[in-house]
């Protein structure tokens, strides 16, 4: 019988896996107040068997709360919340990091307490529109150009949220550095018109993620620090741009001589976003000698094929999680997968589509003497 490398346990940074299986962040919505809670700890623990967590987006930040009913980890209410759901994956033998997400420019004030304020590197306002609560979908509004002040405060926040996680009981941190959100705002020329010395060039560009993922990684550990980028993705309103490859190959060698954990690529071209190149995949591979994670679209044998060709170290599955709670054992023992996914439950506020997916049961086989 083959052995997959797949479940195969390793080592990320300080944290040692059971198998190389990472369940990828996705946002659910379920945190009332924007505090964790039981529902959430027990959606996690039901998923475990993951050889690493990835918690959905959790902002470091009251400015950063774009989406309604979305986590933070900014108070002591939170970190209290959060605790639960790193106590009850660890009871289960799982690990898990949170993913700290600032939305940026990806938000909507409804959705955000009073007195915060929508900030991004520019005044740019991103097309389309963001569900509230409180009205429905409401256009993106234009955000604050962030002053020297704001950097200098949202890269404390960062860091002030990633010694919270660790408070917490979280085995590390992934920046989230992708999908249109605030450190993406930033690399990107589209999105970042500045005249300082974060734009002008793509040095400048990445200046602002390199320095979040420097401080960050001095306050809790390089080893216990990760990053999500998005090369060639377009969600958020990000247009491709012709200096991708140059900004990320400067990128992912930065990240490289900090030595943080991990990287961590996402390619949403199986849910029809444009395609990522594999030249580019290959570019941050060997650029960045560290743990290398990719997520998008993968199978049991996609997964074992890029993790035996040397192209990434662990692989992302996203949504076959929610359906499938128990989907290692699935993949390993090659049970069917559930397709029962509930769409129009992603991102409701209660255990309907969330904790209420059943794990595999196998049938029952008659014994006739």
């Amino acid at each position: 019988m083959k052995k997959y490398k797949l479940f195969a346990a390793t080592n990320v940074g300080d944290i040692t896996l059971k198998n190389r299986i990472v369940m990828a962040p996705l946002t659910r919505c379920r945190a009332i107040d924007n505090v964790p809670n039981d529902l959430m700890a027990t959606y996690y623990q039901q998923r475990a068997t993951a050889g690493l967590i990835i918690t959905e987006g959790t902002s470091p930040s009251p400015n950063g709360l774009g989406y309604a009913r979305i986590p933070g980890i900014f108070s002591e209410e939170q970190i209290f919340g959060w605790k639960k759901t790193t106590t009850a994956v660890h009871k289960s033998g799982g690990k898990i990091i949170v993913q700290l997400m600032h939305t940026g420019r990806i938000s909507h004030l409804l959705n955000m307490a009073h007195g915060t304020q929508i900030v991004a590197p520019s005044a740019i306002k991103a097309a389309g529109q963001m569900w509230t609560d409180a009205k429905g979908l409401q256009d993106y509004p234009t955000p604050k150009a962030m002053t020297a002040e704001d950097i200098v405060l949202t890269k404390a926040e960062y860091v002030t949220a990633a010694k919270n996680a660790i408070r917490a009981g979280f085995d590390g941190v992934e920046l989230h550095g992708a999908n249109g959100y605030l450190l993406e705002e930033f690399l990107s020329p589209a999105t970042n018109v500045r005249t300082d010395e974060y734009d002008g060039s793509i040095e400048n560009r990445c200046r602002f993620v390199i320095e979040v993922a420097t401080e960050v990684a001095a306050a809790i550990g390089k080893g216990k620090t990760g990053i999500r980028l998005s090369p060639y993705g377009v969600a958020g309103d990000m247009p491709n741009y012709p200096e991708i490859d140059a900004t990320y190959d400067y990128l992912s060698k930065a990240l490289n001589k900090l030595g943080i954990a991990y990287i961590h690529l996402v390619d949403h071209s199986s849910m029809g976003a444009p395609t990522v190149p594999i030249e580019i995949k290959r570019l941050i591979r060997n650029n960045f000698k560290n743990t290398l994670i990719i997520c998008g679209g993968y199978d049991k044998d996609s997964a074992e094929a890029d993790l035996e060709s040397g192209l990434c170290d662990l692989v992302g599955f996203g949504r076959p999680f929610i359906n499938n709670p128990d989907l290692v054992e699935r993949l390993e023992y090659n049970h069917e997968l559930s397709q029962n996914l509930k769409m129009e439950l992603f991102y409701t506020s209660d255990e309907h589509g969330y904790t209420d997916y059943p794990s595999y049961k196998a049938p029952l086989v008659l014994q006739i003497s």
